[in-house]
């Protein structure tokens, strides 16, 4: 890419001075365009993503088996899928209700103002927070949380409403759970 990336810049050099704003832009373009460059995924790829997002223990003779290749093929697809960024982790689902925590909220956080990075750092602290996103709009936090009780949920909110203000939905049901997005 640096090779690339000097070549590129050689050239720009010798442009007319008329050029070189048009072509500057397309350079720029067109080396974005080579850094994120989505890998392609063809089908034994997705089917190999899709049966590990299903069971993550299964294994390479296995998806092997599976998609009717070798345990080595599979094994090199798995190490190029994880080097591309398409597989960061074979991850664990643990069931909240078995260790105790029969309620989810969902909690929209706005901080006070000064109190972003505050704020932020308490969510963190906080264990039962175990999902958060910065989002853009009115809130600057969505987080999930899972708790015991409500009188769980009164402890905790009165930490975070110190520095900020809440507003809290109980989660009734989950219509769609974590999944795949499209592969393609």
């Amino acid at each position: 890419m640096e090779k690339l990336s000097q070549a590129v810049q050689s050239a720009y050099m010798i442009l007319p001075w008329h050029f070189r704003d048009s072509t500057l832009l397309w350079v720029e373009f067109m080396q974005n365009d080579l850094k994120n460059e989505s890998p392609v995924l063809d089908g034994i790829d997705r089917r190999l993503v899709e049966m590990l997002s299903a069971n993550a223990r299964t294994t390479t003779a296995d998806l092997a088996r599976q998609v009717g290749m070798s345990a080595p093929s599979v094994a090199d697809r798995m190490r190029r899928l994880e080097e591309s960024g398409v597989i960061r982790a074979y991850t664990l689902d643990v069931d909240p209700v078995a260790l105790g925590y029969t309620l989810e909220a969902i909690v929209r956080i706005r901080p006070l103002p000064g109190q972003l990075r505050h704020v932020e750092g308490l969510i963190q602290q906080i264990p039962e927070f175990v999902e958060c996103d910065k989002v853009t709009g009115d809130d600057c936090f969505i987080a999930r949380m899972v708790l015991r009780s409500i009188t769980h949920l009164d402890g905790i909110l009165e930490r975070v409403t110190e520095f900020a203000e809440t507003n809290t939905a109980i989660v009734k049901a989950h219509t769609v759970r974590r999944r795949l997005p499209p592969l393609r």
